[in-house]
Formats: C-alpha cells, structure tokens, sequence
C-alpha cells in the first residue's frame, strides 16, 4: 500500500471515532452518516488500488523502459549529500544479490567518469576494491536479477493484496452493513 494510501486510511481513522458502538441504537444522533463517508472513501481507496494494479498489468513494457531509465540517472546521486539512503540501498542491493550496476558493471563507468564501481560490486569486499580489474566484480545486472527475484516471490506478493483487498471488502461490507441497521432503527442522518 503505498505511503498516501497509509495518510488516507489514517485521515479516515479520524473521522471515525474509536468508541463507534455496536449497537445502532447507541449511536448518537450525528454519527449515522459516519458510516456512508467511511463507505465511500474505502470505495474509492480501494478502486484506485485496482486501477494502479490494472495500469502496472497493462504498461508492463513502459514501466520496465523507465525504471531503467530512472534507476541508471539514480546511479549518479549515490555517495552524494543527502542521498545517504539511495547510497544504503544500492550497497545493500549490490551486496545481498551479488550483482554490479542496472544493466551490468559498465553503468558505473558513466558516474565516475573512470573504470570503477563502489566497493558493494567487488567479490570480496575490502576498501577501495572498485578500483581493481573487473575480474573481481560481480557481473550480473542488478535491474535483471531484482526482477528475477521478485517473479520468484510474485505468489507472496499476491498474498498480501489479496488479504489486503479482503480486509478493505470487509470494511466496505461492515460499514454499509452498520449504515443499513442505523436506518432500520429509524436513526436518520441530520
């Protein structure tokens, strides 16, 4: 679920008060139409969710182009002020896959304007040993073999929406399910 989603889910979560009560007749008088606002807004969530995943099935081609794209002008900010973060996470990437670079080793060549890679590239690492030949680099393209790791890891990542979407659908039904006794009992909104 991505960052804005999270902000919007907690905007709800305090529209809704934590003490909403079981029982539609406990409800106080302005609190019925809490429940519609709640339906609508996981509805919405919930559809631009389908959307992006649609989108991600459909563009498949383009987005693999741009993130390439995106990631090799990225190369150029590691080791820079402020990018202590895109530093962490390309060494660790490098490191922990054993791979060099997006397309291979050679896409370092660009950033440092000389035939070297940061020490997260080397076989065995040690201080300055980008600086070496590239016999004792990794050479696997980083973009292909995070790529490969996560089609082998697609069935967990398609657990984890699946139970997201399931506790979203839950949250619709129960809501509309709260919205629809209110009104049985005559507990209209104001």
């Amino acid at each position: 679920m991505s960052p804005g989603c999270v902000a919007l889910l907690g905007l709800l979560a305090l529209l809704l008060p934590a003490s909403v009560p079981l029982s539609p007749q406990a409800l106080p008088a302005h609190q019925p139409c809490v429940f519609p606002q709640f339906f609508i807004m996981l509805l919405i969530i919930f559809l631009l969710e389908l959307t992006v995943v649609i989108l991600f099935f459909v563009y498949t081609d383009k987005i693999d182009k741009y993130a390439q794209r995106d990631l090799k002008k990225g190369l150029h900010l590691y080791g820079t002020d402020g990018n202590i973060g895109l530093t962490n996470a390309w060494s660790i990437i490098q490191t922990d896959f054993r791979c060099c670079g997006v397309s291979n080793y050679t896409d370092w060549f660009e950033v440092y304007n000389t035939t070297r890679v940061p020490d997260s590239c080397c076989l065995e690492f040690s201080e300055n040993c980008g600086l070496h030949s590239p016999g004792t680099w990794w050479k696997a393209p980083c973009y292909e073999t995070v790529k490969i790791w996560l089609q082998e890891n697609l069935l967990a990542v398609g657990i984890f929406g699946l139970c997201t979407a399931l506790v979203q659908i839950l949250g619709l039904t129960f809501a509309m399910t709260m919205y629809c006794q209110v009104v049985k009992a005559d507990t209209y909104c104001a």
